[in-house]
């Protein structure tokens, strides 16, 4: 049964002369798992709202063409009614949150619909019980909750509603490995064994890629592909497109047909391999993978924490004891779960907080003696939520921003960054009108453009595509050579893989592993990018695309 029918679709965002939507012919049908895909700004979240009845009722514009649900045209539904046939997650559970109670949040949806209390309260139990809520009631507040328990929330207050379609815009971005595979198989399951229709937007392809009945490609607000994963992987390696993910980009480049989409397959081909019965395909269609080395730096330290506690009002010690030297140069990756004491952490470094005992030092300074305002001259950082940069009406207005308050002089500088960021097409955008990747990289590119000595990053790569992470990453590796120190939280074990040099693991406000990427990630089992996953028990030591070519072709050698 056909659930959505998109005729000639196009849609205008309001006062804007290019369409975000181009002319759609798409039909979805019930119960499928879709997953939608393609770079910042191609139209996903856009086509996800436009799904969820949000445009043009919440952000106006104009709409031509047709859009239909079930047999329906869109617009001719009622607001209520739609509401409880369609239920949307967004990207950051926060904004979905209302209440201070588990129970509480789970029952607004309910009441809004005109629930019977007692259907109400059965319904609250079954959906505490299927996402594992029970033991976050009462007297626990939702603002207590770890980013996890916070999205499992947000999703069981919608499926508490009993929707036919669950709209899912980039879930995950914001949860740590564990936490998001555990949402995604959650949703999986709402999708095979209730029936759910289950429409995904997702940057992280290495985590869904698999889990979908069709994938659709998007870009420039059209459909440019849509098959199975298996179809959508070969067009992808066909394209060079660089959504493709870890595991299917090595078989790809090296030419194997099929290619293997998960672990699980590819270790398949691997052991036929060792034991003789696979070769690997002779290929002259190899890539370069361009990746740049760290560098070592015998120069001062950067940062160096000593003894460092620091606990919240009224909560336990976030941070317990850190001990840490980062040499100037170094590009540190911190990793951990949600409430590990990451973010914390990264205050500590800018003066916006200071430690309850220990020291605080960077670039020699102890920030004991500073303001934050004072640290911003050669300490840049880039907190969490983008929004909280974006205080201009224009993106040019932005950066120009950034080095008035500072007292540099703007040169070249703001030219430079907004090309480095692929945001020379935005510059007279107002920032908040964007999409959340383009909102990323406008907050990322207004610290970056006073050239800080010392940059710390709190999830920079979240809602970013492939290609803008690429570009992102060889920034950061270009920033090192200039021997910036450069220190990043993040959950995206693959970008961490392929450029950071060392890798922290924080459980709990402590230090638990400190090493090269290689020593930590390889010896990881959750915390492990998939190409280590893939030739585990044959290299361990294989983390990056670099190396399982290299492991590849040796193999090949030994035949």
């Amino acid at each position: 049964m056909v659930l959505y029918e998109f005729k000639d679709l196009t849609y205008y965002y309001p006062q804007n002369s290019e369409p975000v939507l181009k002319g759609l012919d798409l039909n979805l049908e019930e119960g499928e798992f879709i997953l939608l895909v393609g770079h910042s700004g191609s139209g996903k979240s856009s086509l996800l709202r436009m799904l969820g009845g949000l445009i043009p009722d919440f952000y106006g514009g104009r709409v031509e063409g047709s859009i239909c649900y079930r047999g329906q045209k869109l617009r001719d539904w009622n607001r209520p009614a739609l509401a409880q046939e369609v239920g949307m997650v967004f990207q950051n559970p926060e904004k979905q949150l209302l209440f201070r109670s588990v129970e509480r949040e789970i029952a607004f949806g309910l009441e809004n619909l005109g629930i019977p209390g007692v259907e109400m309260r059965r319904r609250i139990a079954e959906v505490m019980d299927f996402f594992g809520l029970h033991g976050l009631k009462q007297p626990q507040s939702t603002i207590d909750l770890s980013g996890g328990e916070k999205q499992k929330l947000v999703l069981a207050s919608v499926v508490a509603m009993q929707p036919r379609v669950l709209l899912l815009d980039e879930p995950t971005s914001q949860l740590d490995p564990v936490a998001a595979e555990e949402i995604l198989n959650l949703v999986k399951k709402l999708n095979e064994e209730l029936g759910i229709t289950v429409i995904l937007v997702e940057q992280r392809l290495e985590r869904c890629l698999h889990l979908a009945d069709r994938t659709i490609v998007m870009g420039k607000g059209q459909i440019e592909a849509e098959g199975t994963p298996e179809e959508i992987v070969a067009w992808l390696a066909e394209k060079q497109n660089p959504f493709i993910p870890p595991v299917a980009k090595l078989f790809a480049n090296l030419g194997f047909k099929p290619i293997p989409l998960t672990v699980k397959q590819g270790r398949r081909v691997i052991r036929k391999i060792i034991e003789g019965n696979g070769v690997i395909p002779k290929s002259d269609d190899k890539k370069e993978i361009g990746h740049l080395e760290g560098i070592k730096s015998n120069t001062k330290k950067a940062i160096n924490l000593q003894k460092v506690w620091f606990s919240y009002p009224d909560s336990s010690e976030v941070l317990r004891g850190i001990n840490l030297e980062i040499e100037a140069g170094e590009f540190v990756a911190i990793m951990g779960a949600n409430g590990a004491g990451k973010s914390t952490l990264l205050r500590h470094l800018t003066a916006l907080l200071q430690p309850d005992r220990g020291r605080v030092e960077v670039l020699g300074h102890n920030l004991k003696d500073l303001r934050p305002a004072e640290a911003a001259h050669w300490v840049g950082y880039l907190a969490q939520n983008p929004n909280h940069y974006l205080l201009n009406d224009t993106v040019e207005a932005e950066l120009c921003f950034t080095l008035q308050n500072l007292g540099i002089k703007q040169g070249n500088l703001v030219d430079e960054t907004l090309q480095s960021f692929d945001l020379t097409r935005y510059r007279e955008a107002n920032p908040r009108n964007l999409g959340e990747g383009e909102k990323q990289r406008v907050a990322l590119a207004s610290v970056l453009v006073s050239q800080p000595l010392v940059l710390l990053l709190d999830e920079p790569t979240r809602g970013m595509d492939w290609l803008i992470k690429n570009e992102l990453g060889r920034l950061l590796k270009s920033l090192q050579h200039k021997k910036i120190t450069i220190l990043l939280v993040t959950h995206d074990i693959e970008f961490v893989a392929e450029y950071a040099d060392r890798v922290i693991l924080m459980y709990q406000g402590s230090i638990v592993a400190d090493g090269s990427k290689h020593e930590v990630l390889s010896r990881g089992m959750f915390y492990a990018p998939q190409l280590n996953k893939l030739f585990q028990g044959v290299n361990n030591q294989v983390i990056t695309h670099e190396d399982a070519l290299k492991q590849m072709e040796a193999m090949a050698y030994d035949k």
